[in-house]
């Protein structure tokens, strides 16, 4: 019997709480792919990608993050890191500059 979307997004999630983020975005990008709407997957493969140092992969699904919701604070917090750790931090400046002012003040 095959997974549900759901089944996979839990056991992608599983492996990151058990510390496993290559295998959790090993899980989650293709599901991703499969839903490229779903703010949550996309948020999960992300962080993921953050947390396994593959930066420019994590910098990609933060953008698309931003583009499906350019009023999400976290989106905009998460990008400005991502980018700041690949040592562009005058890329990363609006995004944290953003985050900041819809998050009321703070830069972190």
């Amino acid at each position: 019997m095959e997974e549900t979307t759901y089944e996979t997004y839990a056991r992608g999630r599983m492996y990151f709480d058990l510390g496993d983020p290559i295998g959790a975005a090993r899980i989650l990008a293709p599901l991703a792919d499969a839903e490229p709407r779903s703010r949550s997957i996309l948020e999960l493969l992300g962080r993921a990608y953050f947390h396994s140092a593959q930066l420019r992969k994590a910098e990609d699904t933060f953008r698309r993050l931003v583009e499906l919701d350019p009023c999400d604070s976290w989106a905009h917090i998460a990008l400005a890191r991502a980018l700041e750790r690949q040592n562009r931090e005058d890329e990363a400046a609006p995004y944290r500059r953003l985050h900041a002012v819809m998050s009321g003040g703070s830069l972190d």
